[in-house]
């Protein structure tokens, strides 16, 4: 790999600094030379292996950093040292920070404190921190004049929100309202948020980003299992005797899972499947890998449900005692024939057998997924699908098998989840709907007639903006004009609000719309708890003050409360985590006394007495009858595979790269990070690139029937012929994948739109004429 391929760009030699910059200037180095080596392998495949590599070898020797050289110019004890929870993926990884005089020097995991990830930590979670002392951070709340921001006291920021809110209210009613939560904020202040939606401002239009990305996981497990969430801790993502991973680009998305999981691989021989229409990194690990059409997974899973029960190899004694509806989906399976699964999903019979089998004979199996099998119009059936596939081969409810759901965000299951801020739940997934526990949150918050109907989900009150139902909206710590499909529309919606204001720590794309913006915490200027994809509740603590005036996200919105005449009176987080467990049976016996004690905990916690619950479903499932509820699934294939038009015939699959996060508010700003994806590139098989005369590294364009983006080419063998893949992130040039994605097909059930699927056409820029039609599809005329 040079410094001339996509996705990189050049770097003076530096591997003499010291400290963190000289860790990482190495790592690139090693990287960089190995890349080289291989040739042709592909850009990013080398820079993982020999990062992970060169971790991997300096954890073997007991420092993860050279600690030594970071904190030379400092005496140990002039350097503040805590220990908190890692703000960027839900892992849940633990480590000490230290810092000195509001700078982060370095982080170093105490396995005696991280219980999840013991040693490890990603590249992120070592060295993604430069953001918090950007010099483009906020700290004082803003005020928009004649098209202008302003800088404002909190009291005048404050007092214009509350005002814009009452308006929209007085005018539209309720409904003419929505919020927007943040996953990557704590518990305690997503709590707050659902908690002013509800009781101040008397509506359910409450969403978050988990809407875009694991709503399907909610809504497909909570009707066949109970809980919304992973069934598995960590001992079955270690231990397991087998691995059905899909849509889930482990060792970029969850390095430190995907670690665990080669080694269970290498060491103790488990077997691991995936399905995924990438060649990635796990797939050379896995004892098979078998690559997918995008967006016919319900095919193929339904499929090797067909052929565990036609060859007998279902656990009968387990779905006679803990299931029903299993005679409905045999009959349901009977059509997906290996032949059948082949043409739709390209998936040959030889490999649906062997995977089918040994998934069935395994004495324990573990299902894992992200995105890829969530993110479609058709979500919520393929996480049904899952979960039948775990229920007919009896994996789920030991201690090494089960659903395990990986979460992008730091706190999307707690924060994005648990703690309600969503349309049609209550904190604990108590249902807005159900009397019973509306009438308990009336009483809680004094005030009657809560809103029984569900709100608007995320995307939804985009629509409804667009429609003119939605008049105001309030954003917490999200930048919707980047995650939202379509999102040149998303950002004329929000031009067109009558009132907007942004919660956040940059004044992001989404802020720059708004007409008040409020500066908050970082996650490590923070206090409070995230909740792990493994429902592990852990202690948030902050680390480095914050700059300026800005302030914690919980103390925002009890301020604008005051403003509206609820005094909440909260003194810290920790007292509205005992609000949270008073509330929420599942958080029960969670408080900040027993996290310090004890770690972490993970939910259902009933009391204070119970020691928590790493693996569901040991006895019964979360229904009402104790017993897993199994639906027939059918063939839901990608919205737009029925507009056959020659005009698009490539299909674009979206996902995570190793050195970004999301929309990059924060890697956007760490150097380090940048120096290896600073540029937004597309992947394209050398089949499909020799045909449109694309080369490596060239500047292509790239048209959907939404919009147009240019990208720079990777010509690899990873992607398959009629696929290309480009990145989710944003990486700052002013283009990026979901100007191409589509927000008006969305899941009937999760509301998610269909990100992973999206018709495209790939060509060099500046070549040729397009037709009148052509330029009508890039504009977004369909």
């Amino acid at each position: 790999m040079t410094d001339e391929t996509p996705g990189t760009k050049g770097a003076e030699d530096d591997t003499e600094k010291e400290g963190v910059a000289g860790f990482m200037a190495r790592a690139k180095e090693q990287a960089q030379a190995a890349g080289e080596k291989m040739g042709e392998s592909g850009a990013f495949e080398p820079l993982e292996h020999v990062a992970e590599s060169f971790a991997a070898n300096t954890m073997s020797e007991g420092r993860l950093f050279d600690m030594a050289d970071a904190l030379s110019d400092y005496r140990l004890n002039e350097v503040d040292v805590t220990d908190t929870t890692c703000g960027y993926c839900a892992v849940g990884c633990r480590f000490d920070i230290y810092s000195k005089d509001g700078e982060v020097l370095g982080v170093r995991p105490n396995p005696e404190k991280a219980p999840i990830n013991g040693i490890s930590t990603c590249v992120k979670g070592k060295f993604g921190y430069k953001y918090a002392d950007s010099e483009d951070r906020l700290t004082q709340p803003l005020v928009k004049e004649d098209g202008e921001f302003r800088e404002a006291s909190w009291e005048e920021a404050l007092d214009r929100v509350a005002d814009g809110l009452k308006e929209i209210q007085d005018e539209y009613g309720r409904n003419g309202l929505s919020l927007v939560s943040s996953s990557k904020t704590t518990n305690e202040a997503n709590y707050l948020m659902q908690k002013f939606a509800r009781q101040v401002l008397r509506t359910n239009n409450i969403d978050n980003c988990n809407r875009l990305c694991h709503s399907p996981t909610v809504a497909g497990l909570s009707q066949t299992v109970g809980f919304g969430a992973g069934s598995v801790g960590t001992d079955a993502l270690e231990n397991t005797d087998c691995y059905l991973i899909t849509g889930s680009n482990t060792t970029e998305a969850h390095p430190v899972l995907a670690t665990r999981i080669k080694q269970n691989v290498k060491d103790d021989d488990a077997d691991m499947f995936v399905f995924d229409p990438r060649k990635i990194q796990m797939a050379q690990f896995a004892t098979q890998y078998t690559r997918i059409k995008p967006g016919y997974d319900t095919v193929w899973i339904n499929g090797l449900i067909r052929h565990v029960i036609e060859n007998d190899l279902h656990d009968e004694e387990f779905i006679e005692e803990r299931t029903v509806g299993f005679e409905e989906v045999k009959e349901g399976v009977e059509k997906f024939t290996p032949e059948y699964v082949e043409e739709k999903a390209g998936v040959p019979p030889e490999e649906l057998k062997r995977a089918a089998e040994t998934i069935a004979e395994a004495d324990s199996c573990t299902f894992c997924w992200t995105l890829g099998l969530t993110e479609h119009s058709h979500g919520t059936e393929n996480i049904v699908s899952m979960a039948n596939l775990a229920l007919v081969t009896g994996h789920v409810g030991t201690e090494k098998s089960g659903l395990a759901p990986f979460r992008g965000q730091n706190n999307v299951q707690g924060g994005g989840g648990d703690m309600g801020p969503i349309p049609g739940n209550f904190p604990g997934y108590q249902k807005v709907t159900n009397d019973d526990a509306r009438e308990k949150f009336e009483e809680a918050y004094g005030v009657d007639h809560l809103p029984d109907d569900e709100g608007y989900t995320i995307t939804e009150q985009f629509l409804a903006a667009d429609r003119g139902e939605i008049r105001g909206m309030f954003i917490q710590g999200e930048n919707v004009v980047y995650s939202e499909p379509n999102v040149s529309h998303a950002g004329e919606i929000l031009d067109d609000l009558e009132f907007l204001a942004v919660q956040d720590i940059f004044l992001t794309d989404s802020a720059k719309h708004a007409d008040v913006v409020l500066p908050a915490n970082a996650p490590v200027e923070t206090n409070g708890t995230f909740t792990s994809s493994t429902r592990h509740v852990q202690l948030v603590k902050r680390a480095i003050d914050p700059p300026g005036n800005a302030k914690p996200d919980w103390i925002i919105t009890q301020e604008l409360a005051e403003r509206f005449g609820y005094e909440w009176g909260f003194r810290n987080p920790s007292e509205i985590m005992d609000e949270i467990n008073d509330l929420t049976p599942i958080y029960g016996g969670i408080t900040h006394e027993r996290l310090e004690t004890e770690g972490s905990i993970p939910w259902p916690c009933w009391d204070e007495d119970h020691p928590g619950t790493p693996h569901l479903y040991t006895e019964e499932f979360n229904t009402d009858d104790g017993k897993a509820h199994m639906f027939p699934t059918d063939v839901s294939g990608p919205v737009e595979a029925d507009m056959e038009d020659e005009a698009f015939p490539l299909a674009m699959t979206t996902g995570r790269v190793l050195y970004q996060y999301h929309t990059g508010t924060m890697t956007n700003r760490e150097p380090g990070i940048r120096s290896y994806t600073d540029e937004l590139f597309v992947e394209i098989n050398p089949d499909t690139a020799a045909e449109l005369g694309v080369s490596d590294g060239q500047e292509v364009e790239i048209t959907s029937r939404k919009g147009s983006i240019t990208a720079l080419a990777q010509v690899t063998e990873r992607t398959g012929g009629d696929v290309v893949f480009v990145p989710m992130h944003y990486f700052g040039r002013g283009d990026v994948a979901n100007e191409l994605t589509d927000e008006e097909h969305l899941d009937p059930q999760a509301h998610v739109p269909e990100y992973k699927v999206t018709d495209v056409r790939v060509a060099p820029t500046g070549e040729g004429e397009r037709t009148e039609a052509q330029k009508a599809a890039a504009e977004g005329d369909d």
